[in-house]
């Protein structure tokens, strides 16, 4: 395979470095730059068999500085981790742009000051950042998701807030914005309150996450945990192992203090936080040794006990 190398170069400081935790395998067994080798990914892609045959070859030639440049092993990895993310922010710009055609849209027909515009994501997405790919993990490049409101007639342009808001919170706002009560069921909160700089005392200062789907088609180990402005507890059932992480002094989560010395009190708030908020939405651990379908409608179904 030969190509010209001309475009700009993104530098990652963790997508070799991984997390330096010690002892890492009840995490996942895969890494970025060894799924950029998998076959199936380029099968939905609908490359041609030439072209794939191309990518998985254990070595690469490329014409840099005027010169062919053969590449194996790490530096073909890093090559390979180049092109995705050229092609990945290339895919995210195509997305700003129509965002913007549609804000244009609502300016130039006199509908922006009503109309509430919401630009977010059902999740983050690790783009190398630990050596990891896809979502799911609890670390804060998958965890943290953007959220940015447009809606010149309920929120003050240039206003911000850290409260810890959650995807469970969207139904509400929307509801609420529309004038409609909240169903007493629903687990969020309206953020209408958060949008006019008056966020309720008692708003949440911690959450709870759990991802079952282990083993599974997307290599990651099941794991549930809590975080709250500070830290981060993780908790791996089915290997019994445990992430601690301080988020004001560690915020790129590079190191595991779960069991060091110093770490006894945060660690037993944690785990105390951990289970009150598991009680607080029913978790029982009912589906901890079960796996569920894949699919939406199998593990929806399961949990309303159809």
């Amino acid at each position: 395979m030969r190509v010209a190398e001309n475009r700009a170069v993104i530098n990652l400081h963790s997508l070799w470095d991984g997390l330096l935790t010690g002892g890492q395998s009840y995490r996942n067994t895969g890494n970025i730059a060894i799924e950029l080798r998998n076959r199936p990914a380029f099968a939905r892609a609908k490359l041609s068999a030439t072209d794939v045959d191309a990518w998985m070859r254990e070595s690469v030639t490329i014409a840099r500085d005027g010169q062919n440049v053969t590449l194996t092993g790490e530096a073909l990895g890093r090559w390979k981790y180049q092109r995705y993310m050229h092609d990945y922010l290339a895919t995210v710009q195509s997305v700003d742009d129509n965002l913007g055609r549609l804000l244009g849209f609502l300016d130039s027909n006199g509908l922006a000051k009503n109309t509430m515009v919401i630009y977010t994501s059902d999740q983050g997405f690790f783009l190398g950042d630990h050596g990891l790919f896809d979502k799911r993990f609890m670390y804060e490049e998958s965890l943290r998701m953007p959220f940015v409101v447009r809606w010149p007639d309920g929120i003050k342009a240039g206003t911000t807030s850290d409260v810890m808001a959650l995807n469970i919170d969207f139904a509400e706002t929307f509801l609420d914005a529309a004038g409609v009560k909240t169903p007493a069921d629903m687990q969020g909160r309206s953020l209408l309150p958060v949008f006019k700089g008056r966020a309720p005392a008692d708003w949440r200062t911690s959450m709870y996450y759990r991802y079952y789907h282990d083993p599974g088609d997307h290599n990651t180990r099941a794991h549930y945990g809590v975080r709250t402005r500070t830290h981060k507890l993780i908790y791996y059932w089915k290997k019994d192992q445990w992430e601690l992480f301080d988020l004001a002094t560690d915020p790129q989560e590079m190191h595991n203090i779960y069991g060091q010395a110093g770490q006894e009190q945060i660690t037993a708030s944690l785990k105390l936080e951990l289970q009150r908020l598991k009680q607080a939405v029913k978790d029982e651990d009912q589906f901890a040794n079960e796996q569920l379908p894949n699919g939406v409608d199998g593990p929806v179904a399961k949990l309303r006990g159809k």
